[in-house]
C-alpha cells in the first residue's frame, strides 16, 4: 500500500486521529477590541441572500461579512509593518502551513497568572526534554485559554489597565523569530501577543519579530490539551486571499495512536 493509502487507512481505523483545533465562527465569536482612536474590524456576520424562495427557489446562500483577523485566523507577514515587504496570505507556501506540532503546556502557570509570559528558558527546557524543535514546526502555546473561547469578556480579560492574557516575552519572541526553524506560533488567545504586549519594547513583539522574519501566527486555537508535546502534525488552512493580511482558517492536527 502507498504511503497515502496507509495514511487513509490509519485515519479510518483511528490509528491516526484528526483533531479540530478551530474555534467555531459566528456573530458571537469573541474578537479583539482596540481602544480609540484605533479602528476595529467588523464582526463576523451572515447576510441571507436566498432561502428556497423567489431569490433562489432551490437553494440557500449567504454573503459573508468579516474582518480578516476574526476567530481562528492566520497572520501573514504583511499584517505588521516589519513584514510589509513580505508575503500576503496567498503567497505563503503550502509547505509552511503543514508541519510538526511542538506543544508547550503552560496552562498551570497561566491559571495562576493571566499575564504569564513564555521565556526562552521555557523553550530550551522543552528541548532538553523532547529534543530540538524540528524544521518548519509550529510552536503551540497551551495556556488553557480556550475555555473562554465563547465568552467575550473572559476571553479578552480586560480592565482599566488593559487586557490580561498570556503570551510571549519580547526576548522570547525575538529568539523564536531569529534562532529557531519554526514556521510560526499558535495560541489559544485572541492574538499572538500577550495582553500586556502594547507596553513592551518593542510594542507587540510577537507580531514585530515573527512577522518581520517571515514566520506566521495562528490564534484562537482549541483542543491543544488533546495533543502530545511532540509527534503531532498540524495543518493550517487559510483562504488564499490576494493581498490579504490574514484569513479565518480551519486548523487540524493529526495525532498517532499506537494502541
Amino acid at each position: 500500500m502507498s504511503q497515502l493509502g496507509n495514511l487513509l487507512e490509519s485515519l479510518s481505523t483511528g490509528k491516526i486521529e484528526l483533531i479540530d483545533l478551530t474555534t467555531s465562527l459566528s456573530a458571537q465569536t469573541p474578537v479583539l477590541r482596540l481602544p480609540e482612536p484605533f479602528v476595529n474590524l467588523i464582526d463576523f456576520s451572515l447576510e441571507q441572500v436566498s432561502a428556497y424562495n423567489a431569490p433562489g427557489p432551490l437553494w440557500k446562500h449567504h454573503n459573508i461579512h468579516t474582518g480578516e483577523h476574526i476567530g481562528t485566523h492566520l497572520d501573514a507577514p504583511i499584517h505588521w509593518f516589519t513584514g510589509k515587504d513580505g508575503r500576503d496570505v496567498a503567497q505563503i507556501p503550502p509547505e509552511r502551513l503543514l508541519g510538526p506540532a511542538v506543544v508547550l503546556d503552560v496552562s498551570s502557570e497561566s491559571a495562576q497568572n493571566p499575564n504569564f509570559l513564555l521565556e526562552i528558558a521555557h523553550v530550551t527546557a522543552w528541548e532538553e526534554a523532547h529534543g530540538p524543535i524540528p524544521q518548519n514546526a509550529w510552536l503551540l502555546l497551551r495556556t488553557g485559554w480556550d475555555r473562554f473561547a465563547q465568552d467575550q469578556e473572559q476571553f479578552l480579560n480586560a480592565d482599566q489597565n488593559g487586557p490580561h492574557t498570556p503570551g510571549f516575552s519580547a526576548e522570547c519572541a525575538q529568539w523564536l523569530a531569529e534562532h529557531t526553524p519554526i514556521s510560526g506560533v499558535g495560541v489559544e488567545t485572541v492574538g499572538i501577543d500577550a495582553g500586556s504586549a502594547g507596553g513592551m519594547e518593542p510594542p507587540f513583539p510577537a507580531h514585530h519579530y515573527l512577522l518581520g522574519h517571515d514566520k506566521y501566527g495562528v490564534t484562537s486555537l482549541q483542543n491543544l490539551d488533546k495533543l502530545p508535546p511532540t509527534g503531532a502534525v498540524i495543518v493550517v488552512a487559510p483562504l488564499p486571499i490576494v493581498g490579504g493580511t490574514g484569513s479565518p482558517s480551519r486548523v487540524f492536527a493529526l495525532v498517532a495512536h499506537n494502541d
